[in-house]
């Protein structure tokens, strides 16, 4: 049972691809379908009611409920394993999550910074849906967004925003930053993009009291066990968002953005 402190705490789980033999590139923040389900399972154990961001930012935003103890699970890029057996998991056992696309990596034809991987394709995102999946966009290319000039961000964020909504059918209202890189000016035109929220990374709790445009998430590498994830759910192992950034991301970020005037957009790592 959690205690009304770490109730108010929100784990946002991000996970990448669930597959026995990832590419190297990816490894690091892939799990098995073994270590996934176990994941599950202390999430199960734990009570937490697992709910897409979209109820979540209907709470932050003042305008939904949310359960006592909720939990929310992430999928970012679009591995192939998401349509197929990841999303059948997670439909097994009732658990909604939210999945962010990153459009470039999954149309064919079209081109991104991600390297090669088995991915899923656009014309399966409905399919996402059908398991109970609601679907978010991740850019068209996966770029390091503040390091962009103004053209290039619109672009980046509209573009997919445009695709996944024909494809679907309806409007796509949710966002997450390729590696959570953001910025004030980023988190603007997020938000004149028509999103109605974006997710960072932080590798932090989030709160009912979080930032809309700035959702802190934990990020799920390959040593991350059951024990870890009950921890999270128990409202201990992370900070809690909101806070403001340290100063080492704030020197990241300028190192990185220097870098990009020299070298241009780079894979968002």
């Amino acid at each position: 049972m959690l205690d009304d402190e770490s109730g108010a705490r929100i784990p946002v789980l991000l996970y990448h691809a669930v597959m026995d033999d990832p590419p190297d590139w990816i490894a690091g923040f892939a799990v098995t379908p073994r270590q996934f389900g176990s994941h599950l399972d202390a999430i199960e154990v734990s009570g937490r009611t697992p709910v897409t961001v979209g109820t979540l930012v209907d709470c932050l935003a003042g305008s939904g409920p949310l359960p006592p103890r909720p939990v929310v699970l992430t999928f970012d890029d679009g591995f192939a394993d998401l349509p197929g057996p990841t999303a059948e998991a997670l439909a097994g056992r009732g658990m909604p999550a939210t999945a962010y696309l990153t459009t470039g990596a999954i149309t064919p034809g079209r081109d991104s910074l991600l390297p090669p991987a088995p991915m899923m394709t656009l014309s399966r995102t409905p399919l996402l849906e059908q398991y109970g999946m609601e679907v978010g966009a991740h850019t068209a290319t996966h770029p390091q967004l503040d390091t962009l000039p103004p053209a290039a961000l619109h672009r980046e964020l509209r573009e997919p925003k445009a695709a996944l909504e024909d494809v679907l059918g309806h409007e796509v209202r949710h966002l997450a930053y390729p590696h959570g890189y953001n910025s004030r000016a980023v988190r603007r035109a997020a938000a004149a993009a028509g999103y109605a929220s974006a997710a960072a990374v932080r590798h932090a709790l989030s709160s009912r009291e979080d930032e809309t445009y700035r959702i802190a998430r934990l990020i799920v590498r390959r040593g991350h066990t059951a024990a870890d994830v009950e921890a999270w759910m128990e409202g201990r192992g992370a900070p809690v968002a909101p806070f403001p950034d340290s100063l080492p991301t704030v020197g990241w970020r300028l190192y990185r953005r220097t870098r990009a005037l020299v070298r241009g957009p780079v894979f968002a790592g």
